[in-house]
């Protein structure tokens, strides 16, 4: 009788989350917004998948595969031209990403880099947080931000296994665990606003500012620092403060029993061993190629990437290609602590989070529909109706209106379908196009709530640690600052780093 009675109300939420989804698509069918049909087919599929990812009526990977049906059926694109979409090479990143970090984990060096890292930084959950998210934030404004999270990932999920196994109070660890996974997402993504080559939407403004206008003066390396990497640090500090003491309220006291008992299980580990510094090195490598595989500009020197070697394509090099390439050298390093074995065997696999991979591919074939249907340009068309307000309100709501998109959108896709609006709209209102282009383009990086609203996201969300209503309930605390910080910190920085005025229309823009 009780198991019947706590079933019911189970399967009617469960019943009502499902039907959420499909009224949700009817209701904007009835609306029908833009003048091609496609357009609200394709909107009426972006509302059901995202009701059923944030309600998680059914598994977060059945959703993402709802493209594959759906978008045949609504006449927006073809099944072969949505299929390739789940083969794209950032899954195969995240594939060997997620390969390499079992890696560190068969060799067991995971527990020696956790250590190492809880030792200095300190064992308190809240400057456990604030170690990774620095570290994570500093990298990711030299190299991909994904890249960051594949590097940091797999020893913030050894920090999360070393307090598990000191059987720390299941609240706690489990505080403590959304806080690591999502401290080093969402930094990743903060760190690299600060740099031109942070991110890809950052690089993106620096093409179309000089595309669209010849005449204009494309921003430097330093002058996109001096505005980016204020932004970066406050929100960096304001993010971290509101992750753990606010959305999470993280644990004053140690979890892992303080200094002493740190010291001593990283003497309990002894001398490294010859399978831990093999794949230790093998992850450095990876790491290194990387950082290194793009031009690197420190100051004004430019120092070339690994990948334009002469008997080398850049074009056909990315970091997938690295993922995967150092992943099968796992395969390949025979182990002396299992012998007749790999560093890395096949049976190791079965923990890849597969279905995380398939939610991606879904995040990538919304993307594409968006464009396919017309459904990109409709929204972009919709800044026409802020021509007739003040020039700082109409990039406020840019702000708003980007950091919302970008959460079942590419960040990359949405700026380089919005910039050309936001320069048209800003000559249209007689502003500078840069005091709309470049929020936007900050903007772009501020999505937090979803899991494919970024690279980091997805990766950390596969870790089965993040629910995705606690990266909702997170990311929408993230998105606000977001919002808040880059329009506050622009009206403040812009004339000042780059001689943005939003009452003068330039010479090279009329």
């Amino acid at each position: 009788m009780t198991k019947v009675d706590s079933g019911r109300p189970h399967e009617g939420v469960r019943a009502w989350k499902v039907a959420l989804g499909p009224a949700l698509a009817v209701a904007v069918l009835i609306l029908s917004p833009g003048d091609d049909p496609r357009v609200a087919r394709m909107a009426a599929i972006a509302v059901w998948m995202a009701a059923w990812w944030v309600t998680e009526a059914v598994p977060i990977p059945v959703t993402a595969l709802l493209p594959l049906v759906l978008m045949p059926l609504g006449g927006v694109m073809g099944v072969r031209d949505v299929g390739p979409n789940y083969g794209r090479s950032t899954i195969f990143l995240f594939l060997g990403g997620f390969m390499l970090a079992l890696g560190l984990q068969a060799s067991g060096v995971h527990r020696r880099l956790a250590l190492s890292i809880v030792s200095k930084v300190g064992s308190k959950p809240s400057r456990l947080v604030l170690g990774f998210m620095l570290a994570s934030a500093f990298l990711s404004m030299w190299i991909s931000n994904t890249a960051t999270v594949m590097v940091l990932m797999p020893i913030g999920l050894a920090v999360i296994g070393a307090a598990k196994e000191r059987d720390v109070e299941p609240r706690a660890l489990k505080l403590l665990a959304v806080s690591i996974m999502l401290g080093i997402a969402y930094a990743a993504d903060i760190g690299g606003m600060s740099t031109l080559v942070g991110t890809p939407p950052n690089l993106s403004y620096k093409e179309q500012l000089v595309r669209l206008f010849p005449g204009a003066p494309g921003p430097s390396f330093a002058e996109w620092l001096m505005l980016g990497l204020p932004i970066s640090a406050i929100f960096l500090v304001t993010g971290w403060l509101t992750l753990t003491k606010i959305t999470f309220r993280l644990p004053g006291a140690s979890l892992l029993g303080g200094r002493a008992a740190v010291e001593q299980l990283r003497g309990e580990l002894g001398p490294m061993r010859r399978d831990e510094r093999i794949t230790m090195l093998i992850f450095g490598a990876t790491a290194l190629l990387w950082m290194t595989r793009r031009p690197l500009f420190i100051g004004g020197l430019r120092v070339p990437g690994w990948s334009e070697a002469p008997f080398l394509n850049a074009a056909y090099l990315d970091d997938a290609v690295v993922a995967v390439g150092m992943a099968l050298v796992l395969f390949l390093v025979p182990s002396k602590d299992r012998p007749r074995e790999r560093l890395l065997e096949w049976r190791h696999c079965k923990d890849v989070p597969w279905g995380m991979l398939l939610l991606f591919g879904g995040g990538f074939a919304l993307a594409a529909g968006f464009k396919a249907s017309g459904l990109s340009a409709w929204l972009g068309g919709q800044f026409a109706a802020l021509e007739g307000l003040a020039p700082w309100l109409v990039m406020v709501i840019v702000c708003i209106v980007l950091t919302f998109l970008t959460e079942l959108t590419s960040n990359t896709a949405t700026t380089e379908m919005v910039l050309p609006i936001l320069a048209s709209a800003a000559v249209a209102i007689g502003t500078d196009p840069r005091y709309l282009m470049i929020p936007a383009t900050l903007s772009a990086s501020c999505a937090f709530m979803m899991p494919v609203a970024s690279p980091t996201q997805a990766i950390v969300f596969a870790s089965g640690y993040v629910p995705i209503r606690d990266m909702v309930r997170a990311g929408i605390w993230f998105n606000v600052i977001g919002v808040l910080l880059v329009a506050a910190m622009f009206i403040l920085l812009s004339g000042a780093t780059m001689g943005i005025d939003p009452s003068v229309l330039p010479d090279w823009a009329k």
